[in-house]
């Protein structure tokens, strides 16, 4: 029970960082804030799953701004995944959600989990936008072509071409735990993955 407070403190504490601090990870530079597109109100969700809870997660490689190739399978029995998958860069609400996983990067620590973030957009399209948004923790990866591949394997393809803003939670075995398709138009709510990356420990 002990345990479990400590827990929820933290998150609280990351919670309000992440309020306090958000509107700082956006005040980056003027030049940064003239570049972020403003697409207006979008429709809520425009797609399909494919999976469920309990599934095992499709399999996929992409390749990271940092060069490399990332695979889910090179976190099989070692590492809880969670993708987070954005529209596209240079928006104001994925600008806004990414920056604010560093905050509780130690949350993930304490989870054992690795953030795979991933957007339809093309490498140097990610390379420029994180770069401005600042120094990201996790691996930022290119869905970019086969255009939306694993976007459409996921079921999370939207017909204009672009992902949902979605979230899943994958354990170790390579089973979806967790799996949150959220209004475009808003944020996530971090305690909610949080409380499902408690419940692996389950």
């Amino acid at each position: 029970m002990e345990k479990r407070r400590v827990i929820y403190f933290f998150l609280m504490i990351g919670v309000l960082s992440v309020l306090v601090s958000a509107p700082m990870a956006l005040a980056i530079s003027d030049a940064y804030k003239e570049n972020i597109y403003q697409p207006g109100a979008l429709k809520p969700t425009d797609s399909k799953l494919k999976v469920k809870v309990g599934d095992p997660a499709p399999h996929f490689t992409l390749p990271a701004i940092s060069g490399e190739k990332i695979s889910l399978a090179q976190y099989r029995g070692k590492k809880n995944v969670v993708l987070s998958f954005v529209p596209a860069a240079w928006t104001p609400v994925c600008s806004d959600q990414w920056p604010g996983y560093n905050i509780v990067k130690d949350i993930f620590n304490q989870h054992d989990a690795i953030l795979l973030g991933i957007t339809v957009d093309s490498i140097p399209t990610l390379f420029a936008w994180t770069n401005q948004m600042g120094q990201l923790w996790f691996p930022v990866l290119s869905d970019f072509w086969p255009h939306g591949g694993v976007a459409k394997k996921y079921g999370v393809l939207r017909s204009d071409g672009v992902s949902e803003r979605a979230l899943f939670v994958i354990n170790k075995k390579g089973i979806i735990r967790y799996i949150d398709v959220h209004d475009i138009n808003k944020r996530p709510p971090l305690e909610d993955l949080m409380k499902a990356l408690e419940k692996l420990k389950k």
